[in-house]
């Protein structure tokens, strides 16, 4: 019998009531399952509750929407376990289940599902005095003007080898799984998630090339900012993260030795779910 942790966004307008639906088919097939100590003032006795849930649980259940499936997944790819992620929100993507398909989860007990790895990034920080690690991101790193209106003089490098000079007002670097956020607001491919690669998008660029490039997952991308004195920069990992860029520093962005794995319950393709979901953005509109 496996354990299950459970980590509702309880922002989510629908998360708390599809909390309960999966709690309640979780009791049916007599399945042990938790949750952080956080929700306990929400949910006062109900449940078990467990402080090192990513630790103790097999496998994790994520209730929400992309963002909180972003965070979860990467305290799950730390971890090495996997997640299973359910709609409470619009969109989502990432999402394995919908709200009106928990009768599913019994494949949890039977083993009759697929992972889906999902390559996630590392970034760094680089000044005069050392290098920082910042963290993982499993959608994107963005270097962005903060509260100034200035447009940026930004370097991008491959390997240490000049890319491009932008003008612009900052540079999106996403994996295929963030392709479909940020990077592709920004006029970014689609890539799918199953890939390995980097995609180097500019924001509003004044620059001849205003294209996305995308590079091989080996490549070291790094960005800096040799011309913007006085300008505010900021760095955004999966837009958790709000770090300012001090003068005359280096963002690192690669490969992580981590993955993220999704659970995949249903046979759904990556382009089926691509198309469903942006027909219910047009038909919510």
């Amino acid at each position: 019998m496996i354990k299950i942790g459970i980590v509702p966004n309880l922002t989510r307008d629908k998360a708390e009531s599809v909390t309960f639906a999966v709690t309640e088919v979780l009791d049916k097939l007599n399945t042990e399952y938790f949750f952080e100590p956080e929700t306990k003032s929400i949910f006062d006795n109900k449940y078990k509750y467990c402080g090192n849930l990513y630790e103790e649980a097999d496998v994790v259940i994520a209730i929400g929407g992309d963002g909180s499936f972003i965070h979860t997944a990467k305290q799950c790819a730390i971890a090495n376990k996997p997640v299973l992620c359910i709609n409470a929100g619009n969109l989502a993507f990432l999402a394995g289940l919908e709200a009106n398909e928990l009768d599913l989860l019994s494949t949890l007990l039977t083993g009759n599902y697929t992972k889906e790895k999902h390559m996630m990034l590392k970034c760094y920080l680089e000044t005069d005095s050392n290098k920082k690690m910042l963290g993982y991101c499993l959608n994107d790193v963005v270097v962005a003007r903060g509260k100034s209106f200035n447009v940026l003089n930004l370097n991008a490098y491959c390997d240490g080898r000049i890319v491009n000079f932008y003008r612009a007002d900052g540079i999106v670097v996403s994996t295929p799984t963030g392709s479909t956020a940020y990077s592709w607001s920004a006029g970014g491919p689609v890539i799918d998630p199953a890939l390995e690669c980097m995609i180097m998008t500019p924001l509003c660029t004044h620059s001849p090339l205003d294209r996305s490039m995308v590079f091989n997952s080996s490549s070291k991308l790094s960005v800096t900012a040799p011309e913007n004195a006085g300008k505010e920069i900021c760095i955004s990992l999966d837009g958790e993260t709000n770090i300012e860029m001090p003068e005359g520093a280096k963002v690192i962005i690669e490969k992580s030795e981590i993955s993220a794995e999704f659970i995949r319950i249903k046979s759904d393709e990556f382009f089926d779910v691509l198309n469903i979901k942006l027909t219910q953005r047009r038909i919510e509109k």
